[in-house]
């Protein structure tokens, strides 16, 4: 069984290889988080895509777009965590196969794939 909580205090106080600090002041430290699958790039409890078992992201691969989709039933093999989804060329149309796709995802997540996905 996953545990995302323990698994986030594991990454936030202890290590995680895809942290990366940015000190522009000594008061002023920002997290930036260098995982393939982040969606923000912020180093935060609710953009970790390791410390969340229900997670997804938009990327962009030889030309094509396509939704990963992290679902707790694929935990157990680390090779199929990731559910690979092709998105239409088609802006409007993938807009729609993000809804479709996204539609029991928590809307904040909703949003950002949105927002990446017009970035790209």
């Amino acid at each position: 069984m996953q545990n995302d909580e323990m698994i986030w205090q594991v990454i936030n106080h202890q290590f995680c290889s895809y942290k990366s600090n940015l000190q522009k002041a000594l008061s002023d430290k920002r997290q930036f988080c260098k995982h393939p699958y982040s969606t923000t790039g912020v180093c935060n409890r609710s953009s970790c895509p390791l410390a969340n078992s229900k997670y997804a992201t938009v990327k962009e691969e030889n030309g094509r777009i396509h939704l990963y989709i992290k679902t707790v039933e694929r935990a157990h093999s680390p090779k199929n965590l990731w559910e690979k989804i092709y998105l239409s060329r088609n802006y409007s149309k993938a807009l729609a196969q993000l809804d479709e796709h996204l539609a029991y995802f928590p809307k904040a997540q909703v949003h950002r794939n949105k927002q990446r996905l017009t970035k790209i």
